[in-house]
């Protein structure tokens, strides 16, 4: 699953799993650029940062036009503050609708002249918030299942030259989860919650982005791979198992 020679673009990537991936994407032999509003505080070792916000199209454009080529597009920027629905306006829930799906479908569409012509792909970073009820991040979670499926309409309408695919990502240990786990002693808590007992490294999402970025993964596309530990375990086996150790006395 090597990527020597082709040219990445990975929008949001200077922390957090964006940085994962560019990591994981540099470690494969790719050429990748880097996209945020602000640069990294330490500059990510092999890639070259461009500023960017892709919710501004002439930046997108701009952007785009000085590339000499294109072979992935990691559409990662986004996420969103914890916050219900009642407690504020339309307006304001718009704008994570749109960071979360109306900017990855501007910069893919900027993108795809360049894609097209490398017989590239494109990458869309969702999350288990789109596939499930997201209480508090409710426009988040609408986003994101709205991307998944911008990803399967586009991989039909753009193949066979653009491959178009989904990571759907669960819990990732970043530097800013202790704001949103309480401490050390809420992610222990909240990995004991995951199948696999961990949160996820930004380097298992690179990973997986990896492979479908890479000839390995040729034939793959409109897919949605779930990299979230094996996902949640059902609220009602808990309850379920303690009723029966009443029953049971133990």
């Amino acid at each position: 699953m090597e990527l020597n020679g082709k040219l990445a673009v990975i929008t949001g990537g200077t922390r957090g799993v964006g940085a994962g991936i560019a990591r994981a994407f540099v470690q494969a032999g790719a050429e990748v650029v880097v996209c945020a509003r602000k640069p990294p505080e330490v500059p990510l070792e092999g890639t070259e940062f461009r500023q960017l916000d892709v919710r501004d199209p002439t930046s997108v454009t701009r952007l785009v036009a000085e590339l000499p080529r294109l072979d992935v597009l990691v559409n990662n920027a986004g996420g969103t503050p914890y916050r219900l629905l009642s407690e504020a306006d339309a307006e304001r829930h718009a704008r994570v609708l749109e960071l979360n799906l109306t900017a990855p479908l501007t910069v893919s569409l900027a993108a795809y002249a360049l894609l097209r012509r490398a017989r590239g792909s494109v990458l869309m970073i969702g999350s288990v918030s789109g596939t499930r009820p997201s209480p508090g991040s409710a426009a988040y979670g609408a986003a994101k299942a709205g991307l998944e499926n911008l990803a399967r309409s586009m991989a039909v309408e753009w193949a066979p030259e653009v491959r178009v695919n989904t990571l759907v990502v669960g819990m990732v240990r970043t530097e800013l989860s202790h704001l949103h786990y309480g401490g050390e002693e809420g992610l222990a808590a909240v990995s004991r919650t995951v199948p696999l007992g961990r949160l996820a490294e930004p380097g298992d999402v690179g990973a997986a982005a990896v492979f479908l970025a890479s000839d390995a993964a040729a034939y793959v596309s409109g897919a949605s791979l779930q990299v979230h530990g094996g996902g949640e375990r059902p609220a009602f086996l808990a309850a379920a198992t303690a009723n029966n150790a009443l029953k049971t006395g133990s």
